[in-house]
């Protein structure tokens, strides 16, 4: 039998009152230092080995190229089993989530990477900066992270039939999510504070996709393609 966890609200509310302290403080001008002196470190030390174990860990932390195919197939596979168009519904969410939420932040606050040559590159709202080198804050790869690892969970417990033990939990949702965390800032994908940001948002929308009892979400009768997928 699958548990849906009862997920108190609180934390959420605390994980985004610390988002938004976090992005008042570097609208300010505050802790921009240091991003700049672990940007600097980063950067300057990246031998060859190093750096490529990096980039290949960061892969754990790629959307399009990774974390979505292996979400489709999961989907497609619990489809199959089910007979069901709920078995979708939790790819359906993810996509949609961070669609309306990181996506169009990262546009807002015109934040340039690390690894940006231009001036005023640790600035949000950066004047000078355009196109992939003004969209770091928050990190795109932690929310990712997050969202997609918790929809691999859900798909996951489904298709076995139970809840997941905690050493599966572990590696699901918090081992790609450190990876992920150290190899972005470490590679100057983004600034440490964009990962943290993107930690903090991504954490709230993997709780909200938790909440949601997939089979009770309101759905016409499809010819049977209904029925529940996640009991």
């Amino acid at each position: 039998m699958i548990q849906r966890p009862n997920l108190p609200w609180w934390p959420d509310v605390l994980l985004l009152a610390g988002f938004a302290a976090l992005t008042v403080a570097l609208i300010n001008g505050q802790l921009l230092d240091l991003d700049q002196r672990v940007a600097d470190w980063s950067l300057s030390h990246q031998p060859r080995i190093s750096y490529w174990t990096a980039r290949a860990f960061n892969y754990f932390g790629q959307g399009g190229q990774v974390l979505t195919p292996v979400a489709l197939i999961l989907t497609g596979l619990l489809v199959y089993r089910t007979r069901s168009a709920r078995a979708a519904l939790p790819f359906a969410a993810a996509y949609v989530l961070l669609y309306l939420t990181i996506g169009p932040m990262k546009i807002f606050f015109d934040r340039a990477a690390p690894t940006y040559q231009g001036p005023f590159k640790a600035e949000m709202f950066n004047p000078v900066a355009s196109g992939k080198y003004s969209m770091s804050y928050p990190s795109g790869h932690m929310g990712n992270t997050l969202v997609w690892y918790a929809v691999f969970a859900i798909l996951a417990a489904a298709l076995l039939r139970r809840s997941l033990k905690r050493w599966e939990l572990f590696a699901l949702r918090v081992l790609p999510v450190a990876i992920v965390l150290v190899t972005t800032v470490y590679l100057g994908f983004h600034w440490l504070t964009d990962s943290i940001a993107g930690l903090l948002l991504g954490v709230v929308l993997a709780r909200v996709l938790q909440r949601i009892p997939w089979d009770r979400v309101p759905l016409p009768a499809l010819g049977g393609w209904s029925r529940p997928a996640f009991h």
